[in-house]
């Protein structure tokens, strides 16, 4: 059995020498110039191998594109459940560590990247009570900012993942 790397880099070879054939055969058709006299017979058997190889590289076109619609929908639905499983990760240590409402609001807010000014925005508070509040959710959760607040997070996310696989 032909690796399948051979067997493309083939038909790609075959389908770059039905494609110089076809414009070779074109350009002496059009100039009345013969590069290379081939007798009527072996005319046609060129003529239909090089239908037949371009017509097979039509076919690898379409189920290459098939496949990476096919790759493209499986990564698509990993990203959502990996996306879920965070969700329920991050919910989890929320209520493991007793945030309220607002202390919640303002984690997954500073998880999602924003700074404490743009938290104050969103929430119509200062950047006072939001400093307080970040300052009330590292202390619950045992770490000393943003970054060990996610580093946490994604921690225990990929240690269930570990978990689910053995």
């Amino acid at each position: 059995m032909i690796e399948r790397g051979i067997f493309i880099w083939l038909v790609v070879f075959v389908q770059t020498f039905c494609a110089l054939f076809f414009l070779i055969d074109l350009t002496s058709s059009f100039t009345g110039i013969s590069i290379v006299y081939v007798d009527w017979q072996a005319r046609e058997f060129l003529e239909i191998g090089a239908s037949i190889g371009l017509l097979l590289g039509a076919f690898l076109g379409i189920r290459a594109v098939l496949k990476a619609r096919e790759h493209s929908e499986r990564a698509a639905l990993a990203i959502r459940t990996a996306s879920g499983a965070f969700n329920e990760v991050v919910e989890e240590h929320f209520a493991n560590w007793g945030l309220t409402p607002a202390e919640k609001e303002v984690a997954w807010l500073s998880i999602k990247g924003f700074s404490t000014a743009e938290i104050a925005k969103i929430r119509k508070t200062s950047e006072g009570t939001v400093k307080a509040q970040g300052n009330g959710i590292y202390r619950k959760a045992e770490v000393t900012g943003r970054t060990q607040l996610l580093s946490v997070l994604v921690e225990d996310l990929l240690v269930n993942a570990d978990q689910e696989l053995i």
